[in-house]
């Protein structure tokens, strides 16, 4: 089932997902370093998971806000 939306809603859902986005970084960045003294491969993956939602952040900003955050 598809739903047809606006673009109004469309960029509602997109502020949405940035949002959530900024929060898991926030989170794995902060496991990271939770782990970091204890769990090596741990705190590693973490890292990444962390860089991964970096790039759909720096994504969905160029989306939302063209030629802002260049550089």
């Amino acid at each position: 089932m598809t739903d047809v939306v606006d673009s109004d809603e469309l960029l509602r859902r997109m502020h949405r997902a940035r949002t959530c986005a900024l929060e898991e970084r926030r989170s794995w960045r902060a496991r990271s370093e939770e782990l970091r003294p204890t769990d090596q491969e741990g705190s590693r993956d973490a890292a990444v998971r962390a860089v991964a939602y970096e790039a759909v952040v720096r994504v969905l900003d160029e989306v939302l806000t063209p030629g802002r955050s260049s550089g």
